[in-house]
Protein backbone atom coordinates (compact mmCIF):
# COMPACT_ATOMS: atom_id res chain seq x y z
CA UNK A 1 0.00 0.00 0.00
CA UNK A 2 2.45 2.45 1.27
CA UNK A 3 4.56 1.75 -2.51
CA UNK A 4 1.54 2.43 -4.29
CA UNK A 5 1.06 5.67 -2.50
CA UNK A 6 4.68 6.26 -3.17
CA UNK A 7 4.34 5.77 -7.03
CA UNK A 8 1.45 7.81 -7.11
CA UNK A 9 3.17 10.59 -5.64
CA UNK A 10 6.39 10.27 -7.92
CA UNK A 11 4.23 10.07 -11.27
CA UNK A 12 1.78 13.27 -9.86
CA UNK A 13 5.51 14.79 -9.33
CA UNK A 14 6.89 13.54 -12.73
CA UNK A 15 3.92 15.36 -14.68
CA UNK A 16 3.79 18.81 -13.11
CA UNK A 17 7.62 19.40 -13.71
CA UNK A 18 7.13 18.10 -17.04
CA UNK A 19 4.22 20.74 -17.42
CA UNK A 20 5.96 23.44 -16.05
CA UNK A 21 7.29 26.19 -18.04
CA UNK A 22 11.17 26.33 -18.53
CA UNK A 23 13.27 29.36 -17.02
CA UNK A 24 14.59 32.18 -19.61
CA UNK A 25 18.22 30.64 -18.73
CA UNK A 26 16.71 27.37 -19.82
CA UNK A 27 15.03 28.53 -23.23
CA UNK A 28 17.98 30.97 -24.15
CA UNK A 29 21.02 28.68 -23.35
CA UNK A 30 22.95 27.94 -26.50
CA UNK A 31 24.02 24.92 -28.01
CA UNK A 32 26.29 22.47 -26.17
CA UNK A 33 27.99 21.48 -29.60
CA UNK A 34 30.95 23.21 -31.67
CA UNK A 35 30.01 20.85 -34.61
CA UNK A 36 27.93 23.16 -36.93
CA UNK A 37 27.76 21.07 -40.14
CA UNK A 38 23.80 20.50 -38.67
CA UNK A 39 23.28 24.17 -40.42
CA UNK A 40 24.55 22.71 -44.16
CA UNK A 41 21.73 23.92 -46.49
CA UNK A 42 18.55 25.55 -46.40
CA UNK A 43 16.84 26.90 -43.76
CA UNK A 44 13.50 28.96 -44.27
CA UNK A 45 12.72 31.75 -42.23
CA UNK A 46 9.54 31.17 -40.10
CA UNK A 47 9.66 33.33 -36.63
CA UNK A 48 11.65 36.98 -35.91
CA UNK A 49 11.69 39.15 -32.98
CA UNK A 50 13.24 41.98 -32.62
CA UNK A 51 14.58 43.79 -29.96
CA UNK A 52 13.58 47.51 -31.91
CA UNK A 53 10.11 47.26 -32.62
CA UNK A 54 10.76 50.29 -35.81
CA UNK A 55 12.51 47.22 -37.30
CA UNK A 56 10.01 45.73 -38.09
CA UNK A 57 8.66 47.22 -40.66
CA UNK A 58 11.90 46.60 -43.04
CA UNK A 59 10.78 42.58 -42.50
CA UNK A 60 7.12 43.19 -43.06
CA UNK A 61 8.28 44.03 -46.79
CA UNK A 62 9.64 40.55 -47.70
CA UNK A 63 7.88 37.99 -48.85
CA UNK A 64 10.06 35.27 -47.66
CA UNK A 65 13.38 34.85 -46.20
CA UNK A 66 15.83 31.98 -46.12
CA UNK A 67 19.86 31.59 -44.96
CA UNK A 68 21.75 28.68 -46.83
CA UNK A 69 24.97 27.57 -45.17
CA UNK A 70 27.81 25.47 -46.66
CA UNK A 71 31.02 24.22 -44.61
CA UNK A 72 34.30 25.70 -46.06
CA UNK A 73 37.38 23.86 -46.69
CA UNK A 74 38.76 25.98 -43.04
CA UNK A 75 36.60 24.52 -40.47
CA UNK A 76 36.66 27.84 -39.18
CA UNK A 77 34.55 29.12 -41.52
CA UNK A 78 31.03 29.29 -42.94
CA UNK A 79 29.37 30.20 -46.34
CA UNK A 80 26.99 31.66 -45.61
CA UNK A 81 23.93 32.69 -47.88
CA UNK A 82 20.99 34.87 -47.53
CA UNK A 83 17.67 35.37 -49.88
CA UNK A 84 15.09 37.57 -49.48
CA UNK A 85 12.21 37.90 -51.96
CA UNK A 86 9.81 40.94 -52.03
CA UNK A 87 7.88 42.18 -54.80
CA UNK A 88 8.55 39.93 -56.94
CA UNK A 89 12.43 39.94 -56.91
CA UNK A 90 15.17 38.16 -55.27
CA UNK A 91 17.97 39.49 -53.41
CA UNK A 92 20.68 36.89 -52.68
CA UNK A 93 23.55 38.21 -49.85
CA UNK A 94 26.84 35.81 -49.72
CA UNK A 95 28.74 36.36 -47.06
CA UNK A 96 31.86 33.99 -45.08
CA UNK A 97 31.56 33.84 -41.07
CA UNK A 98 33.63 32.43 -38.80
CA UNK A 99 32.15 29.48 -36.39
CA UNK A 100 32.45 30.38 -32.71
CA UNK A 101 31.72 27.74 -30.20
CA UNK A 102 28.21 27.00 -31.05
CA UNK A 103 27.57 30.13 -33.08
CA UNK A 104 29.37 31.94 -35.67
CA UNK A 105 30.60 35.60 -35.87
CA UNK A 106 29.55 38.42 -38.75
CA UNK A 107 32.27 40.25 -38.70
CA UNK A 108 31.42 42.73 -41.56
CA UNK A 109 28.29 43.49 -39.54
CA UNK A 110 29.61 43.43 -35.55
CA UNK A 111 27.09 40.44 -34.84
CA UNK A 112 27.67 37.49 -32.75
CA UNK A 113 25.21 34.71 -33.95
CA UNK A 114 24.48 31.87 -31.15
CA UNK A 115 22.32 28.65 -32.19
CA UNK A 116 20.22 28.31 -28.44
CA UNK A 117 18.52 25.13 -28.24
CA UNK A 118 14.86 24.19 -29.40
CA UNK A 119 12.81 21.25 -29.13
CA UNK A 120 12.04 21.62 -33.04
CA UNK A 121 13.63 19.01 -34.16
CA UNK A 122 14.13 21.04 -37.64
CA UNK A 123 14.94 24.10 -36.84
CA UNK A 124 17.56 26.65 -35.65
CA UNK A 125 16.60 29.13 -33.27
CA UNK A 126 19.73 32.05 -33.95
CA UNK A 127 19.72 34.98 -31.29
CA UNK A 128 21.99 38.02 -33.19
CA UNK A 129 23.67 40.05 -30.54
CA UNK A 130 25.57 43.33 -31.20
CA UNK A 131 28.00 43.56 -28.18
CA UNK A 132 26.59 43.32 -24.89
CA UNK A 133 22.62 43.10 -26.37
CA UNK A 134 20.46 40.46 -27.89
CA UNK A 135 18.94 42.35 -30.99
CA UNK A 136 17.29 39.89 -33.19
CA UNK A 137 16.41 36.37 -32.59
CA UNK A 138 14.85 34.54 -35.50
CA UNK A 139 13.57 30.73 -35.97
CA UNK A 140 14.39 29.13 -39.11
CA UNK A 141 13.04 26.31 -40.23
CA UNK A 142 13.25 22.98 -43.12
CA UNK A 143 9.55 23.67 -42.82
CA UNK A 144 7.57 26.96 -43.96
CA UNK A 145 5.43 26.76 -41.13
CA UNK A 146 5.80 25.38 -37.11
CA UNK A 147 3.09 24.30 -34.95
CA UNK A 148 1.90 25.69 -31.41
CA UNK A 149 4.06 24.16 -29.77
CA UNK A 150 7.01 25.96 -31.55
CA UNK A 151 5.96 29.36 -31.58
CA UNK A 152 5.09 29.14 -27.64
CA UNK A 153 8.59 27.98 -27.25
CA UNK A 154 9.98 30.57 -29.65
CA UNK A 155 7.45 33.32 -28.00
CA UNK A 156 9.14 32.52 -24.60
CA UNK A 157 12.67 32.60 -25.88
CA UNK A 158 12.27 36.18 -27.49
CA UNK A 159 9.85 37.39 -24.07
CA UNK A 160 13.22 36.40 -22.01
CA UNK A 161 15.69 38.33 -23.98
CA UNK A 162 12.92 41.57 -24.48
CA UNK A 163 12.12 41.11 -28.26
CA UNK A 164 9.10 42.13 -29.85
CA UNK A 165 5.95 39.49 -30.04
CA UNK A 166 6.99 37.13 -32.77
CA UNK A 167 6.35 37.93 -36.91
CA UNK A 168 4.94 35.33 -38.52
CA UNK A 169 6.67 35.16 -42.20
CA UNK A 170 3.73 34.10 -44.49
CA UNK A 171 4.20 30.60 -45.44
CA UNK A 172 2.31 30.58 -48.66
CA UNK A 173 5.51 33.33 -50.29
CA UNK A 174 7.61 31.71 -52.47
CA UNK A 175 10.83 31.19 -51.43
CA UNK A 176 13.80 32.52 -53.90
CA UNK A 177 15.46 29.60 -56.03
CA UNK A 178 18.74 29.01 -54.02
CA UNK A 179 21.94 30.75 -54.97
CA UNK A 180 24.85 28.98 -55.65
CA UNK A 181 27.03 29.45 -52.36
CA UNK A 182 30.69 30.12 -52.86
CA UNK A 183 33.02 27.98 -51.26
CA UNK A 184 36.78 27.95 -49.85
Amino acid sequence: MMFALYAVAFFCWVSVSLSAPLSCEDLNRPLDTQDLSFLNGRWALVLASLSNPAHLGKLKERDSASISFASHSDSSKLSFTRDFSFNDSCLHVNTNVTVDGSGFIFHEFNYTVKILHTSCSDCAVMRFDRPGKPERVYLFSRRREVGPKELEEFSAQAECLGMTAPFVMDPTKKLCPAAPTAEG
